[in-house]
This record gives structure tokens, C-alpha cells and sequence, in this order.
């Protein structure tokens, strides 16, 4: 009988171990199959972002001579070249003014305006194809569009003079460069980030609205209480990546302000374009990206940290 029972084991164990072994083969093979597909991105993601990243950081720590085309390496001494140069501290000062006035300022027309046109009312559709429109066209011709519209015979002082207001200098202000590129800026961006907050709001049952509704509560409470904790996911993505777009602006600073007057409008960008290709030091360039990276990163995680405290 103890033979029988170790014949009989050693038949039970092999067939669970056949067993264990076909599991695996068949648990293997959808990850092989998931990293095949996923190959062409991981592959664009290392040579595209990582590799670049660590060039990037290496090259900051270096200074190449634009004499002698020798390349040493200063450690630190870039970033400290930088946080010594008051040309820098300014961007970077322009930069957060700026962020802080144009995000809040997006979004909440955006939010403003999502929350209007999931209404149903005459010419609806049309006044939403009108808001996002903007986004169709490139950033580099609506720069161009609104460069005319800027100009002192332009249409906005033609409007301005038209209501009895004297012409405005508008990009060639120290005071209201900054404003006119916001402007601009929310033009483009508004019918964008409004387009997943009405993705969002289209997502609320209106069943929640209808209770609300007999148990008495207005409008702005039914906004307050029912669509603001419900539309919290699609607000904080649109408040993450509507402020890595705004840290990253350039084309428009370029095309119509060329960082002026008065560097009124040198946002960090700018400078490090500046910086890299007409005064030609691409060691401190890339330092200060890598500071901008910092910049952006230690933004959003606030961002993040105060939507996960808000819960």
C-alpha cells in the first residue's frame, strides 16, 4: 500500500507541477504579449525623454568655452551662476506672477463656460463650436492674429476709440504686456480645458440634480454640493496639465513680445531659449531647464497635495 500511495503521490505531484508549469506558460505569455505592444513606447519614452533628461543634467554640470571649445566640469557652478544673475531671478518671478494669474483665470472660465453649455438652449452647439475653434488654429498664427489686433491702429484700440477710450499701448506696456499675452494665452486654452470639463459634467447623473432639486436646493447649491466634489478628477487634471502648459509658453512670447518691454515678459522659457541659442552657453541653458523642472514638479505636487487634503 505505501508503494501504491507513493506511485499514487508521485502521479498527484507531477501532475500538479504539469499544472504549475501550464499555469505559467499561460500567465507568461499575456505579459510577453503586453510588453510587445508596449515595446515602441517604452523604446520612445528612453530615447525621447530619459536619455535626453540625462544629458541634459550631465551637460549642466559642465561649462564648454565658447573660445576654445573645451568642455570642464563646474559641478555646481552653473546653478550658482544662475541664482546670481539677476536676468534669471526675474524669470523666474515673471514666470509665477504669470501662472498664478492665467490658471485660475482659465479654469474657472473654462468651468464657467462648461457648465453653460451643458444647458440646453438655443445655439448652444454653435457658441460651443465658437469657444473651441481657437484650438484649431495654431499657436504661432493665433500669435499672428492678435499681434494685428494688438497694434496701435489695430482692431481693439479701433474698438476702444469707438466707446471713447484713449488707445492703449498694449505689448509695448511694461504694465500691460504681461496682461495681453494672458489674454491671448486664455483665448487659446479656454475652449481646450472646457472641452473635458464638459466630458466631466456630461458624466453626473442627472438623478443626483433631480434629488437635489425636490429636496429644495438652488442652483448654486446643487453646483456647490453636487457638481464640484463630483467633477474633483477632471478639475485636477485640468489644473495639473493646464499648469505645465503655461510653465512651458514660448511661442508667443517669442513672436510678440520677444521677452519684453523691459523683460516684463522674459518668462523662464524664454530665457533659457535665449540663453541656449543667442548667447550660445547650452550648460547654463540646461541648467536652467533642469531648474525649471524642479520648478514645474514641485508646483503640481502642491497642487496635488492640496486636492488629496481638499477630499
Amino acid at each position: 500500500m505505501s508503494g501504491d500511495g507513493g506511485r499514487g503521490g508521485g502521479a498527484t505531484g507531477g501532475r500538479s507541477s504539469s499544472r504549475r508549469k501550464s499555469n505559467g506558460r499561460v500567465v507568461g505569455r499575456p505579459v510577453l504579449v503586453s510588453l510587445a505592444f508596449l515595446a515602441p513606447a517604452l523604446v520612445a519614452l528612453l530615447v525621447l525623454r530619459l536619455i535626453p533628461a540625462v544629458m541634459a543634467f550631465a551637460s549642466s554640470l559642465s561649462h564648454t568655452s565658447l573660445v576654445t571649445g573645451e568642455t570642464t566640469f563646474v559641478g555646481l557652478g552653473n546653478y550658482a551662476t544662475l541664482f546670481a544673475d539677476p536676468t534669471f531671478l526675474q524669470s523666474v518671478r515673471v514666470t509665477l506672477v504669470f501662472s498664478l494669474i492665467v490658471n485660475p483665470l482659465q479654469i474657472a472660465a473654462a468651468l464657467a463656460l462648461a457648465v453653460l453649455f451643458t444647458r440646453r438652449f438655443a445655439g448652444v452647439r454653435f457658441l460651443r463650436v465658437l469657444v473651441i475653434l481657437p484650438i484649431a488654429v495654431p499657436p504661432a498664427v493665433s500669435a499672428a492674429i492678435w499681434s494685428v489686433a494688438y497694434r496701435p491702429d489695430g482692431l481693439l484700440n479701433s474698438v476702444l476709440s469707438v466707446l471713447g477710450i484713449s488707445p492703449q499701448p498694449f505689448l509695448t506696456s511694461p504694465g500691460q504686456a504681461l496682461w495681453s499675452l494672458i489674454v491671448l494665452l486664455s483665448w487659446i486654452g479656454v475652449g481646450y480645458w472646457m472641452m473635458f470639463l464638459i466630458a466631466g459634467l456630461q458624466d453626473i447623473p442627472t438623478s443626483l440634480y433631480e434629488a437635489a432639486a425636490i429636496d429644495g436646493a438652488s442652483a448654486w447649491a446643487r453646483f456647490w454640493h453636487v457638481t464640484l466634489p463630483l467633477l474633483r478628477r477632471p478639475l485636477a487634471f485640468v489644473l495639473v496639465a493646464d499648469t505645465v502648459s503655461n510653465f512651458l509658453v514660448f511661442a508667443p512670447v517669442q513672436m510678440l513680445t520677444n521677452g519684453g518691454p523691459q523683460g516684463s515678459t522674459n518668462v523662464t522659457m524664454f530665457d533659457i531659449f535665449t540663453r541656449a541659442y543667442s548667447v550660445g552657453d547650452l550648460n547654463l541653458a540646461q541648467a536652467e531647464v533642469m531648474l525649471l523642472v524642479l520648478l514645474v514638479l514641485a508646483v503640481v505636487i502642491v497642487q496635488f497635495r492640496l486636492l488629496r487634503g481638499s477630499d
